[in-house]
């Protein structure tokens, strides 16, 4: 009897007994959330094969991405502890289609740690960096901090964006640094590049993808076979250090003009989404158009990895996080910590070996730190 009357309480009013009002609410918000939810999974499970030139406000559900999936998962177990069936399956069915995307935010340990030692001679350690002018957030000039990261873990590839060759070299550190690596030129004779490609392994040749040289490529002998780098900067957000401090410090809650404010930031979002969603399409044409099998394609995206940006660009190529990342990875120095914006790609014919972002105060951005070797193909 009692179980009778907790079961008709708590499922309905099949026999007259009006369920409780705590539940009846319960169920009323986790409905609404239900249907939001349902909304929004289906924007980010499409967003990535649309231009934001098309739809232009879809890539913000990007930035939302992991605390959509997590919200689903949510109301998947809420659903099927009241025991609702029909509306845990249609979240089931969303966490499911969702399930493809998790890797890129998130990776669980799933082997142990391996010494250095264990890699082996042929690992190429590698490194991307956006060193933001060589500069630090203080304002001060962080040459020196960032010569000391390369110096510690001596990448034989190293890939640096909105890098300052002048700054470089008022700093003794980074003049030294840079004696131990040959530099791609691009084809330039007079100028350095805000995009630098610097290597212990010759450069072949070398060149430019787009301009304002956003995107930069140097072929590298690498043994007996030639490695493809393409460094990118794509078009950055537009949102500024003031814009992050006002949407992080909830200012907007309570400021009068936060209306302006938030449809100038829109409106940065927007244009900057639209220009990066080109430059990616012409890179992309360039990295199809290459017939060499060892590719890396690294830099700053400024785009999430639910975005056309990174579908596009990572086309054909591995995702060094998804294959040997640890937990949930952010690179950018800002926004809550939740952003992943810079990548490291490598096409198949590599195999991944290890995925670190070392944590350095040189930058808005954290430098990502990768080793790879050449598939036994080439071995």
């Amino acid at each position: 009897m009692a179980y009778d009357s907790y079961y008709n309480d708590d499922r309905g009013t099949r026999d007259g007994r009006r369920r409780r009002p705590l539940l009846v609410l319960l169920d009323i918000v986790a409905t609404l959330a239900t249907l939001a939810a349902a909304v929004l999974m289906t924007i980010a499970l499409i967003v990535p094969r649309i231009h934001p030139g098309h739809a232009w406000v879809l890539p913000m559900t990007g930035l939302v991405a992991p605390a959509i999936y997590v919200l689903t998962v949510l109301l998947l177990l809420y659903w099927v502890l009241r025991w609702r069936l029909k509306r845990a399956a249609a979240m089931l069915l969303f966490v499911l289609l969702g399930l493809g995307s998790v890797t890129l935010f998130w990776r669980p340990r799933v082997q142990r740690d391996y010494p250095v030692s264990s890699y082996g001679r042929s690992a190429i350690r590698c490194m991307s960096y956006n060193v933001r002018g060589l500069y630090g957030e203080d304002g001060r000039g962080a040459a020196d901090r960032v010569a000391a990261l390369i110096d510690s873990l001596d990448p034989a590839i190293v890939c640096l964006q909105e890098y300052n060759h002048g700054v470089a070299m008022r700093s003794e550190a980074f003049r030294k640094l840079l004696e131990r690596y040959e530099a791609a030129r691009f084809g330039l004779r007079n100028e350095v590049p805000p995009q630098a490609i610097l290597s212990k392994y010759r450069v072949l040749r070398s060149g430019v993808v787009t301009e304002p040289r956003s995107s930069v490529w140097a072929d590298l002998l690498v043994g007996d076979d030639t490695v493809h780098v393409v460094n990118n900067h794509l078009q950055s957000t537009g949102i500024t250090a003031l814009d992050n401090a006002y949407i992080t410090g909830y200012e907007y809650l309570s400021d009068t003009a936060r209306e302006e404010k938030l449809r100038s930031i829109a409106g940065r979002f927007r244009r900057n989404s639209v220009l990066r969603a080109d430059q990616v399409d012409s890179i992309r044409t360039h990295l199809d158009a290459v017939p060499l099998r060892l590719r890396i394609v690294c830099g700053d995206f400024n785009d999430t990895p639910v975005s056309y940006t990174y579908r596009r660009m990572a086309e054909g190529l591995e995702d060094t996080f998804a294959r040997c990342g640890n937990g949930y990875s952010h690179t950018f120095r800002g926004f809550f910590n939740l952003l992943r914006i810079d990548y490291f790609l490598t096409s198949e014919a590599f195999e991944v070996l290890s995925y670190e972002v070392p944590e350095c105060d040189a930058s808005d951005h954290l430098p990502l730190f990768v080793r790879i070797k050449k598939g036994s193909a080439f071995r």
